[in-house]
């Protein structure tokens, strides 16, 4: 089973970033939503430097 602490943190990374209601997030496979979350810290990491901790980290 998919670690449930790092289920909401993807699902809390993505909601605040693309603004997605829980729904949309959990209507996602796991290898969709770890992508996504990968997509939205590296444009984060473009934007803010490779010094902000503006993303998530996949295990």
């Amino acid at each position: 089973m998919y670690p449930k602490e790092q289920l909401w943190q993807e699902m809390t990374f993505l909601s605040y970033y693309l603004h997605w209601p829980r729904e949309e997030v959990m209507k996602l496979d796991h290898l969709e939503r770890r992508r996504w979350c990968r997509e939205v810290s590296e444009v984060n990491r473009k934007l803010n430097g490779p010094d902000k901790q503006n993303k998530i980290e996949l295990k």
